[in-house]
């Protein structure tokens, strides 16, 4: 079967002058496949199956504003392997939801299905959370960061096209990212005066991630934003001043 880009592809060719001869030859699609594509070209066809990364003529995922929260989900808490016959190619993207935050978990169901469509996106209990995955043959060409071992064990590098969704939707990435692996709460502190105690409450986010690469890219993020930070651990992000806390709520919130 082929992808539905060549039969877009075959198309343009014919409706240029070219022959099915020409057409079959120039694509390696036998002739007959060409005919039946002209013959019924207005036929219904699954456009929305279409990986906009492995396609004849590659393009950015969309809704882009979706692709990069789910991008921040994934680098979060989420992997990528392969399932069943090896020859199949067959992946399966998994994103752990906490099921403290349902809100979160049909946030998370609902990208996942917006950038594959076609395939069936399934909630399974695991203990003390829910696993949040879809199989597809594409999950390693949406998510090439995908690999062997842990995250923080490997390099965790952007592709181009994807920095440029992160540059279009820094606020998504955070999101996904602080849906994931975040948390906004109170901090209490406690201050001498006068012989007293005195404690302060104040709203603040923390980002906490064993990889370099990925609390980079969380920064690179927050910088894009305008909204200060500064790492409070080696692996910890911390956003605390009242003007970034409000900045960033209106991008992230409290989990829900």
């Amino acid at each position: 079967m082929y992808d539905f880009t060549y039969r877009q592809h075959a198309l343009r060719l014919l409706r240029s002058g070219l022959s099915i001869t020409e057409v079959s030859r120039q694509l390696g699609v036998n002739r007959s496949t060409v005919r039946d594509w002209r013959d019924h070209e207005d036929r219904d066809s699954p456009m929305t199956g279409v990986c906009p990364r492995c396609c004849l003529s590659p393009s950015l995922p969309s809704p882009g504003h979706t692709y990069t929260y789910l991008l921040g989900l994934y680098l979060g808490d989420g992997c990528i392997s392969r399932v069943g016959d090896p020859r199949k190619d067959v992946w399966s993207l998994r994103i752990a939801c906490a099921d403290a935050w349902p809100g979160i978990r049909a946030e998370c169901v609902a990208a996942m299905q917006a950038i594959r469509p076609t395939n069936k996106v399934r909630v399974l209990q695991r203990q003390g959370y829910s696993e949040v995955n879809s199989f597809s043959k594409h999950w390693p060409h949406l998510f090439p960061q995908h690999g062997p071992h842990k995250k923080h064990e490997r390099k965790i590098v952007l592709e181009p096209w994807q920095r440029s969704l992160v540059k279009a939707h820094p606020g998504a990435l955070v999101r996904g990212l602080m849906h994931s692996d975040g948390y906004r709460g109170m901090n209490r502190i406690r201050h001498r005066v006068n012989g007293e105690d005195r404690w302060y409450e104040y709203p603040r986010y923390l980002f906490k991630n064993e990889s370099a690469d990925i609390l980079q890219l969380c920064g690179e993020a927050l910088d894009m934003l305008g909204v200060a930070w500064r790492y409070s651990r080696h692996n910890t992000i911390s956003i605390a001043k009242r003007s970034a806390v409000e900045a960033l709520d209106a991008h992230v919130g409290p989990k829900y």
